[in-house]
C-alpha cells in the first residue's frame, strides 16, 4: 500500500536562473519577510518571460496536487507584451491560472521593468557583491558619473544596464550567485518597489507566521 504524495507549500515558476537565485535568497529571509518558514520548488520557464506570461498555467497545471500554492515571476520588459502595465500582466496571467485549477492559490509578480530594480540599494552589500568595495569613485559617484543616478534617485533609470557597466567596470563576472548573495543580506524593510510590496503580501497572506 502506497502513502500519499508528500504536499509542499509553494510551487514558484520564474524566467531565468538570475531570478530562480533570487527568490532562493529570499525564501531564506522569512523571518525578515514575516511568514513562515516554506517547503518550496523553483522552475525556470524553457521560454523564459514569454513563456511564464503565456504558458504559465499550462507548466504548472500537473502539479495541482503536488503544492498548496503557485507563484509565477518574470520581467515586464522581455515578455513579449511590454506594452502593458504590471498590473494588466499580473491579471492575464491569474486569470489563465485560476480557469487551470489554480483558483485562489496562485498569483502572478512582474518586476518592472527588470529584476534589476530590486538590486540596487544603499547597502554596502551592493558595492560588494558588484565588485566596488573599496573603489574610488564609490559606486554611487560612478553611476552619477556615467548618468544612470540623478541627483535625488535612490535607483538608476536604466537598472539592468547599470549592474552590467558597473561589474564590467569592476572586472567582476555575472553570475546567478550575486543575485542571491543580494537577496540574502540587503536589508527588506526600506524596498517599495510594487511588486516587491506584492510578493511580500502574498507571502504573508498565504504562509501566516504562528500567533
Amino acid at each position: 500500500m502506497t502513502g500519499q504524495p508528500t504536499v509542499k507549500d509553494l510551487l514558484v515558476l520564474v524566467a531565468d536562473g538570475q531570478m530562480e537565485f533570487t527568490v532562493r535568497g529570499l525564501l531564506t529571509r522569512w523571518q525578515s519577510l514575516e511568514f513562515r518558514e516554506v517547503s518550496a520548488d523553483i522552475y525556470v520557464h524553457p521560454a523564459k518571460a514569454p513563456g511564464c506570461l503565456l504558458r504559465a498555467h499550462d507548466f504548472v497545471r500537473a502539479f495541482q496536487r503536488q503544492y498548496g500554492y503557485a507563484l509565477v515571476m518574470f520581467d515586464r520588459e522581455g515578455c513579449g507584451n511590454s506594452q502593458e502595465t504590471r498590473e494588466a500582466l499580473e491579471a492575464e496571467v491569474e486569470a489563465r491560472l485560476a480557469a487551470a485549477g489554480w483558483k485562489d492559490r496562485s498569483a502572478a509578480i512582474v518586476l518592472d521593468p527588470e529584476l534589476e530594480v530590486w538590486v540596487w540599494s544603499d547597502s554596502p552589500e551592493v558595492d560588494a557583491a558588484l565588485g566596488w568595495s573599496g573603489r574610488t569613485p564609490s559606486l554611487t559617484q560612478w553611476l552619477r558619473s556615467e548618468g544612470f543616478l540623478r541627483q535625488g534617485e535612490a535607483k538608476p533609470r536604466d537598472a539592468k544596464r547599470a549592474v552590467d557597466e558597473a561589474m564590467r567596470v569592476a572586472g567582476k563576472r555575472r553570475s546567478s550567485a550575486i543575485y542571491r548573495r543580494l537577496a540574502e543580506r540587503v536589508s527588506l524593510h526600506r524596498c517599495a518597489d510594487p511588486a516587491f510590496r506584492k510578493l511580500k503580501a502574498v507571502l504573508q497572506s498565504w504562509f501566516p507566521q504562528a500567533p
